[in-house]
């Protein structure tokens, strides 16, 4: 991974705007790799080279809609002289005549029209076509979606369920993609007992490794669980060190400034921190940085706060390190039917469950701790509050950026 610096928001220095951060993380470079897979298996992956387009799409001249082909200029009426189906061999126009077409049939040389069969009166053998269509009409070209020797799709791109269409309707079963992003997942501290195990009377079940890992696997990345680290320093840098064969090391916890907080520590002692205060709430301690090679994303251990800055920081990290454009947002407008207060020079996130009610309004949840996982089950999505924004009253405009479903 290149070295990223800011040495205006070095650890005496002020929070980091959201921007900045996001702004380094795109110059993180892509992993390296590639494998061929079948194109079922693709979506979600990352397209490694250009796709061509082996041939014309569709392959043919056919007709758009059920009715009649004609030569335009042979006027009306004209004689029924054959049936032309989908997947049949055309036969060629006779002058003077008018073959029955259905959707999806190739047209038959020397027609140049289709007449929808609403259109028209058949009669005696006859077909009475209306005047004012004009000539190809309901006639698709071939090459009219796409043209042989084209880029059907671009290197780069996170593959959905239309490309794959796409790319079979092109004849292509088979895809070269980049390698999935491997990461190390890390909670910290020792309060953490993970879900089942037995619990002391100061424990509490580790919720972060779920909802993270979880995350990543949805981000397209393949998961190490690393575990729960206790709260030693020597523990957490030995542990960071083993892992730096991955791509990504994401830890959530410890990366605060308090006496238990270790995460900070041992990445500097076994790499190199880049920032780690961010100018968000819920979230602001935040690390950023690279560990022998492996990039290093330190989030903060409340569940709500783990969430937004994951939503924030580690979906464009694993955009820029899976080689494409971070996905754009799901947003919706949305007036608050809330008051809140917030301080200058930082965005907000305010957990909010939208209702219709001519139109979306945005209610906040009425337990705003960064540490209440309900926040995030009752609700839809996370309002954003502007850096310069110093308070939101019943009825102002929002943007709601959506859970993702």
């Amino acid at each position: 991974m290149a070295q990223l610096t800011d040495d205006c928001f070095a650890f005496g220095g002020g929070l980091m705007p959201l921007e900045h951060a996001l702004a380094l993380l795109h110059t993180v470079p892509a992993v390296e790799g590639t494998e061929t897979i079948p194109l079922l298996d693709a979506d979600r992956r990352v397209l490694a080279a250009d796709i061509i387009a082996p041939a014309n799409l569709p392959p043919f001249d056919n007709a758009a809609v059920d009715g009649y082909a004609v030569r335009l200029a042979d006027g009306s009426p004209l004689p029924v002289a054959g049936r032309l189906a989908a997947g049949a061999v055309p036969v060629p126009l006779q002058p003077g005549t008018a073959q029955r077409i259905f959707t999806g049939a190739a047209m038959p040389h020397g027609a140049d029209t289709v007449f929808m069969q609403e259109d028209v009166q058949l009669r005696d053998g006859l077909v009475h076509l209306p005047p004012g269509l004009h000539r190809g009409a309901n006639w698709r070209p071939a090459g009219e979606d796409i043209a042989a020797g084209a880029r059907a799709l671009p290197a780069g791109r996170r593959l959905r369920p239309q490309d794959l269409a796409l790319a079979a309707a092109l004849g292509i079963t088979a895809l070269r993609v980049r390698r999935r992003v491997r990461v190390a997942l890390f909670s910290t501290g020792d309060e953490l007992a993970r879900p089942g195990a037995p619990m002391g009377p100061a424990h509490r079940h580790d919720s972060n490794r779920v909802l993270l890992g979880a995350m990543l696997v949805r981000a397209g990345a393949v998961v190490t669980d690393g575990g729960i680290l206790p709260d030693r320093l020597d523990r957490v840098t030995a542990a960071l060190r083993a892992s730096a064969g991955h791509d990504l090391i994401l830890t959530s916890g410890g990366v605060s400034a308090g006496e238990e907080d270790h995460v900070r520590n041992a990445v500097e002692q076994a790499g190199r921190l880049t920032f780690w205060r961010l100018a968000i709430k819920p979230g602001r301690p935040v690390a950023l940085g690279d560990l022998q090679g492996a990039a290093f994303l330190g989030l903060p251990g409340n569940p709500a706060a783990a969430f937004v800055t994951f939503r924030m920081l580690a979906l464009p990290l694993l955009a820029a390190l899976a080689g494409h454009e971070a996905p754009i947002p799901a947003t919706i407008q949305a007036r608050a039917a809330f008051a809140h207060r917030k301080k200058s020079g930082r965005r907000e996130f305010v957990r909010v469950r939208l209702v219709w009610d001519d139109g979306w309004t945005a209610h906040k949840h009425p337990i705003e701790g960064a540490g209440i996982l309900t926040s995030l089950t009752e609700t839809d999505g996370l309002a954003v509050l502007a850096d310069d924004a110093l308070r939101v009253e019943p009825g102002d405009a929002l943007v709601v950026l959506l859970h993702e479903s």
